[in-house]
């Protein structure tokens, strides 16, 4: 089993970087080291996780945030890493584009 991140889902994870780094210097970095820890527990727990969207949706463990993926084969693809804290109809929208 393999880890892919994809474009948007990277993109996802910087902005939250940026997002926390402006909160308090450092905390950019424990956030990605906190998300990246949560999408390497995928490589034994994928597939376990509520399908919300047609995506599997795993929650991060000290950050409010969903890692949203799909296992095809032999890797998982993380396709969003989104703030759980933003309203279900753009998480929705957000969604069918990943």
């Amino acid at each position: 089993m393999k880890i892919e991140i994809l474009s948007a889902a990277t993109e996802d994870l910087v902005d939250g970087y940026h997002f926390y780094e402006r909160q308090a210097a450092g905390l950019g970095n424990y956030f990605l080291d906190s998300l990246y820890s949560d999408i390497d527990s995928l490589l034994v727990y994928a597939g376990i996780h509520r399908v919300v969207y047609d995506k599997h949706r795993a929650l991060s463990k000290r950050f409010p945030y969903a890692i949203y993926y799909t296992v095809e084969a032999d890797t998982v693809r993380v396709r969003s890493v989104l703030d759980c804290r933003r309203s279900s109809s753009w998480t929705r929208r957000r969604l069918r584009t990943a």
